[in-house]
């Protein structure tokens, strides 16, 4: 069985104008950023449900029978929860320099923090739920991302040839990021302004003069620049990361797995989220959020990384691309379909979301989606989709256990 969905639009600053609206069908431009479209049962932006002509919550519906809805083995894994968050993401203003905990870290810093009788919605508040949150995205677009720290080496080298950035190997005389990051994340703002005041004022005239080539992390230190002035001239302490982590361009198609720990940053797209149902983010700059060093310290994963860019590969159903994580907490895919072509969902053990980006589908129960529409599958159903002129549509279901 299918079921209409309704997901909700988080309107965050940073978010874009026109491709949200565009998508749901509503008068562009809107006066109002529509950042991100969240599809599924968390509390901070819950999806409702159809059924039979009544709409509920989708964790209601589905706590009222987490057997049927989710499957008595995802059910059972899960707690009787839907266990993925599903969004799709507008990217005009980069996001905070982040990263996410691991499950044992969420558990740990959420009991802790319930029993220091933090609220949840305090601006101190670091860990917002007991989940992690390892995230795979795919680009709709050109997407710039940055994604895990750079080699020792490649670190030096950008020491080398920022001259503001010089004064940094004396922190870094092993090659020891962890010790480095520590101290940028730890310098008093006198410290942080005598380095990046100075390139700030040397790149923002390259920046209006067009100068800055997108592939260079000093066009995005500009836009820092601009985008994250702190009140009284300081310069924000995350611009360094800029210079510390992996600047990546993913074309349409591509993705990238976000893994516990890994510090990362979105730049400039639009993608499709997929994520474990957690909203626990501890964030190291550009952001007018709260910052808990020590959490963020404690947290990272410091070993240099080699990204992974990932371009799925193909299902059983040619029509389909599937993009594996080692997360057993979810699963993406997307389904391209040319006009009168079918796609035959399988009656598998968990809940599917399913997201129309292009085109129409008309289910084996004669019911059309469109762009911009969303349904949830029920397992063990099965369902069939025919595509009324070519179709694009993103899945996300529950990764292997």
């Amino acid at each position: 069985m299918i079921y209409p969905l309704h997901p909700q639009v988080q309107h965050y600053d940073w978010g874009g104008f026109e491709f949200l609206p565009r998508l749901l069908g509503l008068s562009v431009p809107q006066e109002k950023p529509f950042a991100e479209l969240w599809m599924g049962v968390h509390a901070a932006a819950p999806t409702s449900v159809e059924e039979q002509g009544a709409t509920a919550l989708l964790s209601d519906w589905i706590a009222a029978d987490p057997a049927r809805r989710l499957g008595p083995e995802v059910a059972q894994r899960f707690a009787g929860r839907l266990p993925f968050l599903f969004k799709l993401l507008d990217v005009r203003k980069m996001l905070s320099i982040q990263a996410h905990p691991t499950k044992e870290k969420a558990e740990a810093g959420f009991r802790r923090e319930n029993e220091l009788g933090i609220p949840l919605n305090a601006p101190n508040r670091v860990y917002k739920d007991d989940n992690h949150k390892p995230e795979i995205m795919v680009a709709l677009s050109e997407f710039w991302l940055l994604h895990g720290f750079r080699s020792p080496e490649a670190i030096r080298a950008e020491m080398e040839r920022v001259p503001e950035l010089g004064p940094l190997r004396a922190h870094f005389p092993d090659r020891d990021i962890a010790a480095l990051y520590r101290v940028l994340m730890e310098w008093p703002q006198q410290a942080v302004d005598e380095l990046l005041v100075p390139l700030r004022e040397r790149l923002l005239p390259l920046s209006d003069a067009g100068a800055l080539p997108k592939a260079s992390p000093d066009y995005w230190a500009a836009l820092a620049f601009r985008d994250f002035q702190l009140p009284g001239g300081h310069a924000d302490r995350g611009i360094f990361s800029i210079y510390l982590l992996h600047l990546l361009c993913l074309r349409p198609g591509e993705g990238i797995y976000q893994a516990a720990g890994i510090p990362h940053a979105y730049l400039e797209g639009q993608n499709v989220e997929l994520m474990a149902n957690s909203d626990n983010v501890f964030r190291g700059g550009l952001t007018p959020k709260y910052i808990a060093v020590e959490e963020l310290l404690d947290n990272l994963s410091f070993a240099p990384v080699q990204p992974r860019i990932l371009t799925g590969v193909p299902a059983a159903a040619t029509a389909e691309t599937i993009y594996p994580t080692p997360s057993p907490d979810f699963e993406l895919s997307r389904i391209h379909l040319q006009a009168g072509e079918r796609y035959s969902g399988a009656p598998v053990s968990g809940p599917e979301i399913l997201i129309v980006l292009q085109g129409d589908v008309r289910t084996d129960a004669g019911a059309v989606f469109g762009k911009g529409r969303a349904v949830y599958a029920q397992p063990r159903a099965g369902y069939e989709l025919t595509a009324v002129g070519e179709t694009v549509v993103f899945k996300a279901g529950v990764g292997a256990g």
